[in-house]
């Protein structure tokens, strides 16, 4: 740097990891060997949102800001040979959003410091990022702690004249979870045909919306497992456990540009049978004994769930397909045994077939705790990117680092180069079809 020797921005207690409302505060180090003339030394706290139509562009489509306030630390003078240091502070908005990064898009904060020099010389720059941590508390959420439950019936021809028909259903424990938290998941099949059925499927699945000018949908498999099939005019359950992992929360409150949802997706490849169970993931875990706020009666019954003290476009919406209704009472007539389904695969066991285990409050965040040191975690390392949240949480008294690991893929990541698009809704389906049909007349 010739003259300039040191020239960096430092957070007070180390900090890197802040919520809304909460003041980051910190210094600008300075060392020279020589005097250096300067107009201004200034500090930008800066905080915005971009999304692009291709991968890890670096020019954005769209973008969006959050914070961007400069303060002068120093007027026109010359700085001496030797140490200098000048402290800032910034208050954060209350309604920033947590910080996210994905292959289309992210949030992103940082400090940036500047010296102005006099005309024709060179001016001087350090950053240093940070990250925002906007708390999704689950028992915010209407029938946050009810089971999610879909069903589905499907009528399907086999060996050309035979005919058969099948119910799928599955339920969850929870509406919501967070980090490190185990998914409860049950299905029932009911096989009222002469036909086995193909093997059943439960993935827990990411869907990042980027919203371009025309929206990207990236869909991700986040953990999968896979059951045996159903034999011909069999009744079987399956139950199963899914580990949440280190994930970004639902919903990024405060940005119209990313929206991150997720649902449990439950199938059978033969026949082909889907259903879908939307989840919310949070940073505060459902309290189940503590009240929470009911569904509307009446009229409004049945719509979407939204976080308490939100209405319309701002409410949390977890975004997946609709179930099928299905005729559950025909098909549950005659009181047929139950079998067991056996589980043939889990993408969360390790080689030697034992489940992973995680503490559920592992990652979560309640007050006073820090986050964890990465060299005293052997577990999933912190990270920026999709797939990991921002940041998780951990007990101890391990100070805030950030880390320099590369980014720790879940299941099945390194295969999807593209965003895939998701299937039409019912609403997009019935429209699609009366268009095709007014143009036909």
């Amino acid at each position: 740097m010739g003259k300039l020797q040191e020239f960096d921005v430092t957070f007070s207690n180390n900090k890197v990891v802040y919520s809304p409302g909460e003041a980051i505060s910190g210094t600008v180090r300075i060392r020279t060997g020589n005097s250096l003339p300067y107009k201004a030394i200034k500090v930008n706290c800066q905080g915005s949102c971009g999304v692009s139509n291709k991968t890890n562009d670096t020019s954005r489509t769209l973008e969006e800001q959050y914070l961007n306030s400069m303060l002068s630390v120093a007027d026109k003078g010359t700085l001496a040979a030797g140490e200098h240091s000048f402290p800032f502070q910034f208050v954060i908005p209350a309604s920033v959003p947590t910080s996210f990064e994905g292959p289309f898009g992210k949030i992103s904060y940082r400090v940036r410091a500047v010296i102005d020099t006099p005309r024709f010389s060179k001016d001087y720059k350090s950053q240093k990022p940070f990250y925002l941590l906007n708390v999704l508390n689950l028992n915010d959420i209407q029938d946050i702690e009810q089971p999610s439950y879909a069903v589905t019936t499907k009528k399907f021809s086999y060996l050309l004249v035979k005919t058969g028909t099948l119910m799928l259903k599955a339920r969850s424990d929870l509406r919501g979870y967070t980090p490190g938290q185990v998914i409860k998941l049950a299905t029932e099949i009911h096989n009222k045909s002469g036909k086995d059925t193909g093997c059943v499927l439960a993935s827990l699945i990411q869907k990042v919306t980027y919203k371009t000018k025309r929206p990207l949908y990236d869909l991700r498999t986040i953990a999968e497992v896979e059951g045996a099939g159903v034999k011909a005019g069999k009744h079987a359950e399956w139950r199963e456990q899914i580990i949440v992992p280190p994930l970004p929360q639902s919903a990024l409150t405060g940005c119209s540009l990313i929206d991150v949802d997720y649902f449990i997706q439950v199938s059978l490849k033969s026949p082909e049978a889907v259903v879908t169970l939307p989840i919310y993931i949070g940073n505060i875990a459902v309290n189940v004994s503590a009240p929470r706020p009911r569904a509307p009666s009446g009229p409004e019954q049945g719509a979407a769930p939204m976080a308490a003290g939100q209405a319309g476009p701002d409410r949390v919406t977890p975004s997946a397909p609709p179930a099928e209704d299905g005729g559950e009472e025909d098909l549950c007539a005659g009181g047929a045994a139950s079998e067991e389904i056996s589980t043939k695969s889990h993408s969360q066991q390790d080689s030697s077939g034992q489940p992973i285990t995680m503490s559920p409050g592992a990652f979560g965040h309640a007050p006073g705790q820090r986050l964890l040191d990465a060299s005293d975690y052997a577990g999933p390392l912190f990270c920026v990117s999709t797939g990991a949240t921002i940041p998780f949480f951990s007990e101890g008294d391990a100070m805030p680092v950030p880390t320099s690991c590369s980014l720790i893929l879940p299941p099945e990541y390194s295969s999807w180069d593209y965003p895939h698009e998701p299937p039409p809704t019912y609403e997009e389906s019935c429209s699609s079809t009366n268009s095709s049909f007014n143009s036909r007349q």
